[in-house]
């Protein structure tokens, strides 16, 4: 099965060809038989009832520094592509959502992936909210004195944005902690969204796990473990990724989280697990395939695969 496929990403010529998802995605299409498209979020266009991209078609390589070679710009029809890739990187702004608006409009012709009306109404850190048995005490709000009153409850906490990404913007604060109403100054000077809390998990220390599902089925982990000094162990803010296998605990984690998601089109997710507890659900733009590759020696993206050819011939 030959597919014609568009990646809508973030530059590609700027990635990291050792740990980038998005480019070994890429590279297995290719090493498919699949055509390839590139384009940049700016360049999606919805224009009197068609749905268009502004872009290149794409041929990569894994040689460092010369990974992508990109042919002349050009505007495609995404109705005539077969597949198009979500994968630019969050915040999960109004910008991102209005993407996911636009590639609806190519459903039931062209498969989206990650399913973009779920992707819109499951984002990262609200998804969790459904599994309350799963996850660590959790609250969502703006309030400064419902924040106040959460610690009280539960001591150390975590508090970040919304709809962060990689670590950005997380704060562990202990119950002696004079910050807290510093921070929320801060970021509700800055955004009107409301914050996230949940309760300190000090088991973090020994690595946050990132659990690969694929069409709702659990392929491998990798751990993350934070530098020293650091509670966050976020691979962007130097974490260091370690081989790991999946516990009892996460299996039962992704037999509760799978069929949902495989009904809801979220064809590739990254679970993070800290201590046994779920604390979010990655559907934007999931990483880790490239580290789960090396340390498990199996073939993710070929499985990822396999799953989007078997949604397209059904």
């Amino acid at each position: 099965m030959s597919l014609k496929v568009a990646f809508q990403m973030d530059p590609i010529q700027s990635v990291d060809i050792d740990a980038d998802s998005s480019f070994r995605l890429a590279e297995e299409a290719q090493v498919r038989g699949h055509e390839l498209f590139f384009y940049t979020p700016d360049g999606l266009t919805f224009d009197e009832g068609r749905v268009t991209a502004r872009g290149h078609p794409m041929m990569v390589q894994r040689v460092r520094g010369d990974h992508v070679t990109l042919g002349p710009e050009t505007t495609v029809d995404l109705a005539d592509w077969d597949v198009v890739w979500l994968r630019q990187d969050p915040p999960f702004d109004m910008g991102y959502i209005t993407t996911t608006h636009i590639l609806d409009f190519l459903a039931p012709g062209t498969l989206v992936v990650n399913d973009p009306f779920w992707v819109r109404n499951y984002p990262e850190k609200l998804l969790v909210l459904s599994f309350p048995d799963l996850t660590p005490p959790t609250m969502v709000a703006r309030d400064l004195a419902s924040i106040r009153a959460f610690r009280e409850r539960h001591g150390d906490m975590i508090v970040k944005p919304l709809y962060g990404n990689g670590g950005a913007g997380v704060f562990q604060l202990t119950p002696e902690d004079r910050n807290l109403t510093s921070l929320h100054e801060m970021f509700t000077f800055m955004t009107r969204e409301p914050l996230i809390a949940q309760k300190f998990l000090p088991d973090v220390s020994k690595g946050d796990k990132r659990v690969i599902l694929v069409d709702g089925e659990p392929v491998g982990a990798i751990n993350r473990v934070p530098a020293k000094g650091e509670t966050r162990s976020n691979l962007h803010v130097g974490g260091r990724p370690e081989k790991i296998a999946m516990s009892e605990r996460d299996l039962e984690i992704c037999a509760a989280i799978g069929p949902l998601l495989k009904e809801k089109g979220q064809v590739f997710v990254g679970i993070d697990v800290i201590g046994g507890w779920l604390t979010e659900i990655n559907v934007t733009s999931p990483t880790g395939i490239q580290e789960l590759e090396r340390f498990d020696g199996i073939n993710v993206a070929e499985k990822i695969w396999a799953a989007i050819e078997a949604r397209r011939a059904g």
